[in-house]
């Protein structure tokens, strides 16, 4: 769909992706207007095919969770000569099948659930139908991906888990979470970068650090990276966060 048809009320499809004005310098492709596993799929792999394209004038590309934000140069390129670029990109596949490539980047995470670490894990797990163990075991064991970074610098929303974990948020507002805190709701789990308010459930904690300033690439998490948690007992983390190793005793996966 071409940038003027995505403009014009009533002529947006549901089947087809969306190029819209975002800004003075970008467009946002857009695959849908909820968080579906087809769209998130979609988004997923326009993203690594437009990352690939070396489009000329292009600047960035802004990955989250059903679109893809890119901005350009406008000395370069005008909007609809981008607009017409991306068109061309969208027409070579069919992106209500589209698989992402396989993640070159595998992250293991070491997690602790419940206790000080997760006071919200038995109240989740019973929203979700299963035991505080049931609902670990399922977690751990599903293959998650870097859907998006956003909220703060690095903090990674990570999905998707199973449809029984479509939770809402809490009624009431936590006031603090820590940093590291791995929260659940509408089938994501977010990793705060930060201590923050928030209406997600708080699961588990990891000594992991999603934003490191200090560091040529300060956002070590990748939008498309996959991540395995592993569990560990309440003291295992205790002993990882006093350590203070930004990597929290996580490890790096690179597949060729």
């Amino acid at each position: 769909m071409m940038l003027e048809e995505a403009l014009r009320p009533g002529t947006a499809q549901a089947h087809r992706p969306q190029i819209l004005p975002a800004g003075g310098n970008g467009l946002l492709v857009r695959f849908a207007l909820v968080a579906e596993p087809r769209a998130i799929a979609a988004a997923q792999s326009f993203h690594q095919r437009v990352t690939e394209s070396d489009l000329a004038g292009l600047r960035e590309v802004v990955p989250s969770l059903v679109s893809v934000l890119l901005r350009f140069d406008p000395e370069a390129v005008t909007r609809a000569e981008m607009a017409q670029r991306l068109e061309i990109l969208l027409s070579e596949a069919d992106w209500q099948s589209a698989a992402p490539h396989p993640a070159q980047r595998v992250w293991h995470l070491p997690v602790a659930f419940g206790g000080e670490h997760g006071p919200d894990l038995e109240e989740a797990a019973k929203l979700a139908g299963r035991s505080p163990q049931a609902a670990i075991d399922e977690i751990t064991a599903t293959p998650l991906s870097v859907l998006a970074i956003g909220f703060a610098p690095g903090q990674p929303y990570l999905g998707l888990l199973p449809e029984h974990w479509n939770l809402a948020r809490r009624s009431a507002l936590n006031p603090r979470v820590p940093k590291g805190a791995l929260c659940v709701a509408v089938r994501q789990l977010v990793l705060f970068a930060n201590a923050s308010p928030t209406g997600w459930h708080q699961i588990a904690r990891t000594a992991f650090d999603v934003f490191r300033p200090d560091q040529s690439d300060p956002v070590p998490l990748h939008a498309g990276d996959e991540v395995r948690l592993a569990p560990v007992s309440g003291t295992e983390m205790d002993a990882l966060l006093k350590a203070g190793d930004p990597m929290g005793g996580a490890r790096c996966e690179v597949r060729s």
